[in-house]
């Protein structure tokens, strides 16, 4: 599996494939963009780009909860928490990508291709 993508390993990967842009003036567009999706969902909005997804917000409800020290209820308020959609370019990519056709498995996943999702392989 992959390492994660941070924030100064994409500036610097945009920066090597882009020798025109400064690595100075990349870091910036990232941290521009960043500031302007999170300001967007701070707002309620939406964002939505073609192929890749949208993120949106859902409403988790309140609820209580359990302090896992002492098992006391909690109550829990309400809240919004980000939410990712995949567009269909993007699942079909990755799909593409993750599976092994030669094998019929999925990288590290231990189900067989013909298995539902969940569901354990005996063996």
């Amino acid at each position: 599996m992959a390492s994660a993508l941070t924030k100064s390993k994409l500036i610097a990967r945009i920066s090597k494939e882009n020798q025109q842009l400064s690595p100075r003036d990349v870091e910036l567009a990232v941290k521009t963009l960043i500031d302007y999706m999170a300001d967007t969902l701070a707002e309620g909005g939406r964002i939505e780009i073609r192929g890749f997804g949208s993120f949106s917000l859902h409403f988790r409800a309140p609820r209580v909860g359990r302090n896992p020290k002492t098992g006391a209820s909690v109550k829990l308020h309400g809240k919004y928490v980000p939410h990712f959609k995949s567009g269909k370019e993007l699942r079909e990519r990755v799909n593409d990508s993750m599976f092994d056709a030669s094998s019929g498995t999925h990288g590290d996943d231990k189900r067989n291709a013909d298995d539902a999702p969940g569901e354990a392989v005996n063996g």
